[in-house]
């Protein structure tokens, strides 16, 4: 299993991100993936699937020792106390004593970061935390709550994809020894039929959507958490471990363009409306 080591923590370079999905399908899919070998999983207290997700753990025959466990902080649960009671109520649904870590999901404006840090941070001292982090920060962000964290930074959640330029960001997660972990790192499936990844693709007799994963892993100081339910796109999302992009690859993957990323977030909404309702 590949993994990448900040601060001391390791953290399994390709997670499975649960958004969007619900019920049985996200019970099933958390278990697929830990058959299939995927050892980080992500949810959130917003996802609304964090029983489902818990289910799956106890259905495996993984330890859930060997599972790294990501949860996040809902916006209506910054404060001191809901910080501590909110937790207690995810480690029930998810069935363990603890969460690997714990990210702030979005910035909140109303509540001090300084008090929704401290009780992580008492969390983590309490051991039903193991690290905390962040989400959809920016840099400024990121740099407050480090100073307010007594146990530091792991990672800043993000949207990062080849066509989502992170580049101020991702260089001051390197500088400071945290993670960048990419969400939505096939632009909501935008990078599905782009033909410089398809070109480069078939070189290696991959899909264009495993090149993009590669470009996202190999670069230093990033994970991943692509969202899949189908056994087929878990399985190719976990296959991207036997090549390597040259640096000419890398820079041709790279396109930073936000109306290509918008255009893969549409394409991608109607795609789900089309398998929803099909003809």
């Amino acid at each position: 299993m590949d993994v990448t080591t900040v601060r001391g923590v390791e953290i399994p370079t390709v997670g499975l991100g649960t958004w969007r999905l619900t019920g049985e399908d996200c019970r099933r899919s958390v278990r697929t993936a830990l058959e299939l070998g995927y050892r980080h999983i992500d949810t959130a207290q917003e996802y609304g699937n964090e029983r489902q997700v818990g289910g799956a753990l106890r259905d495996s025959d993984v330890d859930r020792r060997d599972v790294f466990l990501t949860t996040k902080l809902g916006r209506r649960n910054r404060g001191y106390d809901a910080v501590h009671r909110s937790v207690e109520e995810s480690l029930a649904k998810l069935g363990t004593d603890y969460v690997d870590l714990l990210l702030i999901h979005w910035p909140n404006l109303t509540t001090p970061l300084r008090s929704t840090l401290a009780a992580m941070n008492e969390l983590v001292d309490a051991g039903t935390v193991r690290h905390v982090g962040v989400s959809n920060f920016d840099t400024d962000r990121l740099a407050r709550a480090r100073t307010l964290s007594e146990h530091g930074i792991v990672t800043n959640q993000v949207q990062y994809n080849p066509y989502w330029s992170q580049s101020e960001l991702l260089d001051y997660c390197r500088i400071h020894d945290s993670t960048l972990t990419a969400y939505s790192p096939l632009a909501h499936g935008g990078v599905l039929g782009d033909p410089v990844l398809e070109e480069i693709a078939t070189r290696y007799d991959k899909t264009a959507a495993q090149v993009a994963l590669r470009w996202v892993i190999q670069q230093p100081n990033v994970v991943t958490v692509p969202k899949a339910s189908s056994r087929e796109h878990l399985a190719d999302n976990f296959d991207i471990f036997d090549f390597e992009l040259t640096d000419e690859e890398m820079e041709r993957v790279h396109r930073p363009s936000k109306s290509r990323a918008m255009a893969g977030f549409l394409k991608g909404r109607l795609r789900a409306v089309r398998d929803a309702c099909p003809l």
